[in-house]
C-alpha cells in the first residue's frame, strides 16, 4: 500500500515538474524576445548618424524588402527559409541567413 502511494506521489511530482519546465522555457523565450525589443527601442531613441554618400548609394541599390529582412535579422530573428521568424540565440549568426543577405 505504501509503495503504490509513493509511486502515485512520484507521478504527480513528475507531472508538476514537466509543467514547470514548459513554463520556464516559455518565460525564457519571452524574456529573450523582450530583451531584443528593448534594445531595438533604445536604438530608435538614439539620434541617427548622418548617412555618408557611399552608404546612401548602396541603400538606394538595395530593395526595400531586402532592407526589411536585414532589419529583422539585426533584431535577432531568422530570415532563412529553414528557421524563418524564429529567434536566433543571442550573439549567434546563422549561415543560411547571412548567405541570403549577401546574395546579389
Amino acid at each position: 500500500m505504501q509503495v503504490s502511494s509513493l509511486e502515485e506521489r512520484i507521478g504527480d511530482l513528475h507531472e508538476e515538474l514537466r509543467g514547470l519546465k514548459e513554463q520556464l522555457a516559455y518565460l525564457i523565450e519571452e524574456n529573450h524576445y523582450l530583451h531584443i525589443e528593448n534594445e531595438n527601442l533604445r536604438k530608435r531613441l538614439e539620434p541617427e548618424k548622418p548617412i555618408l554618400p557611399e552608404e546612401f548609394e548602396r541603400k538606394k541599390m538595395v530593395g526595400e524588402g531586402h532592407e526589411n529582412l536585414a532589419r529583422l535579422y539585426q533584431e535577432g530573428f531568422h530570415i532563412c527559409n529553414t528557421h524563418y521568424g524564429s529567434i536566433r540565440p543571442e550573439g549567434d549568426d546563422c549561415l543560411f541567413c547571412l548567405s541570403f543577405l549577401h546574395q546579389k
